[in-house]
């Protein structure tokens, strides 16, 4: 029997089936349609980069959100958050709490780093444009993926945005003390 019997007649197009073995021990075979939206979210997040790049966010972050960041400091964590983005899409539904934490940094960014500083500046933010125009409909396309596929639950989008959350702060907590801990 393939997943389309399974499935009750439900159309399946360009579907990725699995198997797994359930707790008790029977086969079964699960029908994922939309973690490819994950891949989605990595080439918008590398099209964000290059727009924060060649709009100079280093010196908007310096003189707006005054943080002391240089493009060593933006190539490292863009790198980290590109690996984070191509791992969350090679895990893909396995995993939803982990994940969905790749889309809930992009929310997060989106929000606090870009919309809300240029409201509250009206100045400019360099990644602006991606962030409005890519981050909010893909970071919510993938969300609703996950809600279609079955494995957006309670737990997993919670504790994707507490992920995203932390990985968002994290290296800011690191610009903050940079320094202090040196000999």
């Amino acid at each position: 029997m393939d997943v389309r019997e399974r499935r009750a007649g439900k159309r399946i197009t360009g579907s990725v089936t699995f198997g797994t073995r359930g707790r008790l021990g029977e086969d079964f075979v699960s029908s994922v349609e939309y973690d490819y939206l994950l891949w989605v979210m990595v080439t918008a997040y590398a099209l964000h980069i290059v727009e924060e790049y060649q709009y100079n966010w280093r010196a908007w972050a310096t003189s707006t959100l005054h943080l002391d960041v240089d493009w060593r400091d933006f190539y490292l964590t863009n790198g980290c958050v590109i690996v984070l983005g191509i791992s969350a899409a090679m895990i893909g539904w396995r995993a939803p709490w982990l994940s969905l934490t790749f889309p809930a940094l992009a929310l997060i960014n989106a929000v606090f780093f870009h919309i809300l500083p240029t409201i509250r500046t009206r100045v400019f933010s360099p990644g602006l444009v991606t962030a409005v125009l890519l981050f909010l409909p893909i970071s919510g396309w993938v969300y609703y993926g996950a809600y279609r596929d079955g494995v957006a639950t309670v737990s997993s989008v919670s504790l994707s945005v507490v992920g995203g959350a932390l990985l968002m702060a994290y290296p800011i907590v690191l610009l903050l003390t940079k320094g202090r801990f040196d000999s």
